[in-house]
């Protein structure tokens, strides 16, 4: 395992996140406590200390075991959570959302479950289309200032949401935003077209989430085996496109001249492009063999090869202003070398 800083917090991050979405059995498909133990203590084993969970995950059930999990030696650990969706089926109006008061009321009941006084990162988990950005950015300031949070993120939430609360927290002094959360893979690239420019602007960190699209680029459901597709039925991917079989058809012929599995080069992309990958295994073998993407580097023909298969038109504004690059450099685009850090 190897380590980055997350974005500008000074955090030492293992390059691989383990998501513990599948801790429990709230939600009627997860992994129980003794095989959810096997999975994390592995993967601290093998140097990872960075760990993301949710209220809403398992509805609760995955915090509770997670706190027990790191009892010891809770310092060690870069813990994550989120908050919008609510710890329970019926959590209803106050206790779901971006606002003030679920914030406050979700964060007590985290902190209880994960058997801590701290949580080294809160995401806010997506948007309500409702609480405005000022407040959310706010009140991750208050939590911050309380003492019961360190760093904040925002999860889904469109990139000039992200920039507006990045800004006003410059501006007024409150906390940053940190880093952002997305899904990203090689079946799903939207995160190219503004929210990872958008990151790289900002120098937040950026984490991964579904980086095998739901089990498609493992290439299991090609060989007819079950898993997220039919135990959860969300967050899925299916090859019901040209493109979705093109990405698969590449993606197992790289993973065949490397000797290696499709899932573990589908890792390995998503670390090369800088974004950490959020694994979020069900079964110890399934952990194991996320594990092994650690020690794979793809060859830059390897990246091309993936790259090609798996690319999305970046649409306007982007494609006019690449086409019109020359002009606006005067003629002189091939002389001009591009500045050191992204412009916002």
């Amino acid at each position: 395992m190897r380590y980055r800083i997350l974005g500008e917090t000074g955090l030492r991050v293992s390059n691989l996140v383990l998501g513990t979405g599948n801790f429990g059995k709230g939600w009627g498909y997860g992994a129980e406590r003794e095989e959810a133990y096997r999975i994390y203590a592995t993967f601290r084993d093998r140097g990872g200390n960075f760990m993301d969970t949710a209220d809403q995950y398992q509805f609760g059930d995955s915090e509770t075991m997670l706190g027990s999990f790191m009892a010891g030696h809770r310092d060690e650990v870069v813990l994550a959570t989120k908050f919008s969706l609510g710890d329970a089926p019926e959590a209803g109006l106050h206790r779901t959302g971006n606002s003030r008061k679920a914030l406050r009321t979700s964060v007590e009941a985290s902190l209880k479950r994960l058997q801590t006084d701290y949580i080294d990162l809160l995401w806010v988990h997506m948007p309500d289309g409702v609480t405005p950005i000022d407040e959310i950015a706010r009140s991750l300031d208050e939590v911050v200032r309380s003492g019961k949070v360190l760093h904040v993120g925002l999860s889904d939430f469109p990139a000039w949401r992200v920039a507006t609360a990045s800004t006003l927290a410059d501006a007024r002094g409150w906390t940053p935003i940190s880093a952002v959360q997305l899904e990203y893979s090689l079946v799903e690239r939207s995160a190219e077209r503004e929210l990872l420019p958008m990151a790289n602007a900002f120098n937040l960190g950026v984490l991964g989430w579904s980086p095998l699209g739901g089990g498609l680029l493992t290439g299991k459901y090609r060989r007819g085996e079950h898993g997220r597709a039919q135990g959860l039925g969300v967050v899925i991917h299916t090859e019901d496109s040209a493109r979705e079989t093109a990405v698969v058809d590449e993606l197992l012929a790289v993973a065949e001249a490397a000797g290696t599995s499709p899932g573990q080069v589908a890792i390995a992309w998503v670390v090369a492009k800088g974004v950490l990958p959020i694994i979020g295994p069900r079964t110890h073998d399934q952990l194991l063999a996320n594990l092994g993407a650690l020690d794979l580097v793809l060859p830059g023909e390897q990246l091309k090869r993936l790259d090609a298969a798996s690319a999305i038109p970046l649409g306007f504004p982007h494609e006019v202003v690449a086409k019109s690059a020359a002009v606006l450099a005067g003629g002189n685009a091939e002389l001009v070398d591009p500045p050191l850090r992204p412009v916002r």
